[in-house]
Parts: structure tokens; sequence; C-alpha cells
């Protein structure tokens, strides 16, 4: 599978109607009994905080994703389209989505917000109001066994992850890697965004608390959860190839997760 080569600059592909695209993925949800908050941000932009409570006590599993802090980046609200459409959550785990964090980036078709803030960029010290909203409604949730955050790359040559890892936490990183193969290419490179890579992993070099700016990513590490992943699709390749990409992503992480459970 060779890249279309429509990037120049800056993701130039396929766009999607996020307002569509959300209003379709909340009536999914609300249809299999999930749990909607609805805030509005600003004209414009209302966050969506979505959940489903299905675990058993103590043995329960507690998952959040998110997707969409970055508007030219359209697979990752696409992807989780999909999963609401055709309920392809797994059963028995208590399931925080965001699905859409920057609805006007994506109507501008840009990686910014209104004001030209990389929202990505801001969860050390918040300042943007979209930002806030999100770290507010996370506060009032529970820590995760897991995190997972959907992106896209305009420059890559394949699908790559980050991994966020402590301790004595098993890996899924693996997994995941070998679900995405199936669809789309890796990307094989030892050096991604200027950090070393192996078979498609990134483990940043810097911990959290030497970064002046900081990832979503790395508040929901710090605060959150004890594993993260950032699952980053190649956006110069056909749209349907980087949504099944993630799904797969996402899918690998979850049935990893419930077997080592």
């Amino acid at each position: 599978m060779e890249k279309l080569g429509l990037n120049q600059e800056g993701y130039c592909g396929e766009r999607i109607d996020i307002a569509q695209a959300m209003e379709r993925l909340i009536g999914f949800a609300e249809r299999d009994g999930w749990t909607l908050e609805s805030i509005p941000v600003r004209e414009g932009h209302v966050f969506h905080g979505l959940k489903r409570l299905q675990g058993n006590g103590a043995s329960s599993r507690s998952i959040y994703i998110s997707t969409g802090i970055h508007g030219d980046e359209p697979a990752g609200p696409r992807a989780l389209l999909h999963l609401f459409e055709n309920r392809l959550w797994p059963e028995g785990m208590d399931l925080y989505v965001c699905p859409c964090l920057n609805p006007i980036g994506f109507r501008l078709n840009r990686r910014e917000n209104v004001d030209g803030h990389d929202l990505n960029r801001d969860y050390r010290n918040p300042s943007t109001t979209e930002t806030q909203v999100h770290l507010d409604w996370m506060s009032r949730q529970p820590s995760f066994d897991l995190a997972i955050c959907l992106h896209e790359d305009w420059e890559s040559t394949g699908f790559y992850l980050y991994e966020l890892q402590g301790d004595g936490v098993l890996s899924l990183a693996a997994t995941i890697i070998e679900e995405v193969r199936k669809v789309c290419p890796i990307d094989s490179a030892s050096e991604i965004e200027g950090m070393p890579a192996s078979n498609g992993v990134i483990h940043p070099v810097k911990i959290p608390l030497q970064r002046p700016e900081w990832p979503e990513a790395f508040y929901i590490f710090t605060e959150k959860t004890h594993i993260s992943y950032t699952l980053e699709s190649p956006s110069d390749f056909p749209l349907d190839t980087r949504v099944e990409a993630l799904v797969n992503g996402v899918l690998g992480a979850l049935s990893s997760l419930a077997s080592s459970s």
C-alpha cells in the first residue's frame, strides 16, 4: 500500500462533517444505554463525555478513549463512530469516551482551535476554555486501567504509537501493532518524530515533569492511569484504511487488557 501523495505541508485529504458524525455517534450511544454529559464550551463547540458502566466491582476494567483534539485528523472520530454503530465494544468494561475535543478545528480543517491554540499542548497549565472544560469533566471520573488517544500524522509512512507505561505494568503495544498490521502498514523507522522507535513503538525519552507543555496523554498518565497509548494513523493513506487501523488498534488493546486480568 502506497501513500496517496495528497498531503503537502499539512493534511489535504478527505474531510468529514463533524457535526453529522457526532449526532450519529451520540444517537448510537444512547441507543445502547450510554450516559451522555454535554457541556457548552463556546459557540459552535459542545463538549461530549460518554460513559458505559458494566464493571463488576474491584475486578472491573476502566478504560478512557479520546480523539478529535486536532481538527485535521478525521480518522479518529470516524473510528469511534464505527465502534459505536457496529456495537464493537467488549462487554464487562467501564468505558469513558470523549469523541471530539475540538469540533471547531474540524470545520476549519486545521490542527488548532479557533484561536490558533494547539489544545494538545495545553494540559500542564491549561489556558484554553476547551481544555479547562475537559479537565473539569476528567476530575469527576475515576482512575483508568488504560487510556487511549486516537491521532493521525500527515507525514508518516505508516502507523505508529506512543507508549507511556508505569513500572511493572504489562505492555499491550505488541498486540496493538499486530492487529493494526492486518489492515495498515507499520512505520518501521528506527527514529520517529525525533525519538527512537522499534516496530512502530515509541517510548518518549523525557518523563512528563520535564516537559513544559503537556499533551493530553501526559496529563492522563500523570493523574489518571499507569498505561497510556497514543495511536497515530498515517493520514496520507485512504481514510477507510486509517479508520480500520485505529479500530483494530483500540480493539487489540481492549482484548489484550481483558485477557491479562
